[in-house]
């Protein structure tokens, strides 16, 4: 039996990157007239650096505007992924930002099945309470065993630190839980720490990959495009799903090792 449920956030709950963070980033940047922009194609490279403060540092080394020193880089950086973080929450606030499809039904799935779920990002704790406040309600951590945030694992992705973390808080063995993740670093971060992983695809995350993945999709939210196959009788991806792939998953490797 699968004991837990682990639920990356940005990318795999919401298209947040997208419809969220960037946007943020580019009204964060106007408010401190501030003349950078970033496109959905430059976002999409940024993406490959881990946190926004982050982002923002490493996009300062193409900016000829950005501060000479690093110390008012850094400072630069620390103001405008606070506004980012304000803005954000306002958009969340304002319903642009919904869960993506199969999402509320698989947790839904686990509710019912008292498996237990948690949340694992390296985000910051303010953004998942804007996101899941707005669609599941203000008593949202009540429904999640264990929520681990950049508070608690400032250590960024592909780091397993959030995972591990969250099995420690859960007293759980890697094998017993199941990750859901849509980018490369967080799924190197669960396989890491010892956990099997089912990739979602996000819209910045549309091919990745993992020979060692329970199963990679395009969407919770219906059954047909997954390797392996899902069952489309069911119309989406469920907890019956997860559970089957895991046990395939596991005889695989049994017979692997046989």
């Amino acid at each position: 039996m699968i004991e837990a449920l682990l639920w990356d956030v940005d990318g795999t709950l919401a298209e947040t990157e997208r419809d969220g963070h960037r946007i943020a980033f580019n009204q964060a940047f106007k408010a401190l007239n501030i003349p950078w922009r970033w496109n959905e194609q430059r976002y999409g490279v940024l993406l490959r650096v881990s946190g926004g403060r982050e982002r923002l540092l490493y996009d300062m080394r193409f900016q000829e505007d950005a501060p000479d020193e690093i110390g008012e880089r850094e400072q630069l950086a620390e103001r405008l992924h606070g506004l980012k973080n304000q803005l954000y929450a306002d958009i969340v606030a304002r319903g642009l930002l919904t869960l993506r499809d199969g999402v509320r039904e698989l947790m839904e799935d686990c509710e019912l099945a008292k498996v237990r779920m948690g949340i694992v990002t390296t985000t910051s704790r303010c953004n998942v309470d804007a996101l899941l406040a707005s669609q599941l309600g203000r008593d949202w951590p009540a429904r999640f065993a264990t929520i681990v945030c950049a508070e608690q694992a400032p250590r960024k992705k592909p780091h397993p630190q959030a995972y591990f973390a969250a099995l420690q808080s859960l007293q759980l063995e890697p094998h017993r839980a199941v990750a859901i993740e849509d980018a490369a670093a967080g799924v190197s971060a669960a396989q890491a720490a010892g956990i099997p992983v089912v990739i979602t695809h996000s819209h910045y995350f549309p091919s990745v990959n993992s020979k060692r993945a329970l199963a990679v999709g395009a969407s919770l939210g219906r059954a047909h495009d997954w390797t392996p196959s899902a069952d489309e009788r069911a119309g989406r991806v469920g907890l019956q799903q997860i559970t089957q792939w895991r046990g395939d998953f596991v005889c695989i490797q049994a017979s692997d090792l046989g």
